[in-house]
């Protein structure tokens, strides 16, 4: 289903069907790895046990997802934890904390993605939740089981697993569009003569309240998408 989708396309995908966009900065450990699945979601308390409980109770190709608040003092995942979740099926490892070991992570080659590296291990052991799996806060916006996970060189994009399907069907779209448009560019048609941007101009004379997303709406030019009513 998200054959050649990127992370970008997918995120315009999810503007055009009304679906916001979750999107994180996190960069991949090794550049050019590539991660899609289902969330399973776990909140990191100081021990790594919490990883092992969630490894155990994941299904192969789950996507661990840990929210360790964003932490840049203290690395969360390692290589220990990585090869276990590989060897268990797991498609990657996405971090809102930091990782280490990264030259061994390089060499598993799953995917991980995360703020960054930094050499120390946590020293704290916090109190944890009741349940801390299913649930939890990335950079301010919550993630659920129930999301699918997709990362890229782009970061890291959470949609409701739900909406995957039609997100997934008009980022296909956009991209197909986007390819022909680029195509035209390699052989000498320029963008502005494609999306008829002296066009625009013309109009945004006569009418001031004509923005730049009702001309491409009009044509069917996709290098910005138009958005409707968000449904989430």
């Amino acid at each position: 289903m998200l054959e050649k989708l990127s992370t970008a396309h997918l995120a315009d995908g999810c503007l055009r069907v009304g679906v916001q966009p979750r999107c994180v900065a996190l960069a991949p450990v090794t550049p050019g790895m590539r991660v899609a699945g289902p969330a399973r979601v776990v909140r990191h308390y100081g021990s790594v046990d919490i990883f092992l409980e969630t490894i155990e109770a994941a299904v192969p190709g789950d996507v661990m997802v840990v929210d360790n608040a964003g932490r840049r003092d203290e690395s969360c995942i390692g290589d220990l934890i990585t090869i276990e979740a590989k060897h268990a099926g797991l498609a990657g490892i996405v971090i809102w904390g930091r990782h280490r070991d990264t030259a061994e992570i390089r060499n598993l080659g799953l995917p991980v993605f995360s703020l960054g590296a930094v050499a120390a291990g946590p020293v704290r052991l916090d109190a944890r939740d009741d349940f801390p799996f299913g649930s939890g806060s990335i950079a301010g916006m919550t993630v659920a089981d129930s999301d699918f996970v997709i990362a890229d060189d782009d970061g890291v994009l959470f949609v409701p697993g739900a909406s995957l399907k039609a997100i997934a069907q008009a980022a296909r779209g956009i991209r197909e569009t986007e390819l022909r448009q680029a195509s035209r560019l390699q052989t000498g048609t320029s963008l502005r003569s494609q999306l008829r941007f002296a066009e625009f101009l013309e109009r945004r004379g006569e009418n001031p309240a004509f923005t730049f997303r009702d001309h491409l709406a009009a044509i069917g030019g996709a290098i910005e998408v138009e958005v409707p009513q968000s449904k989430t």
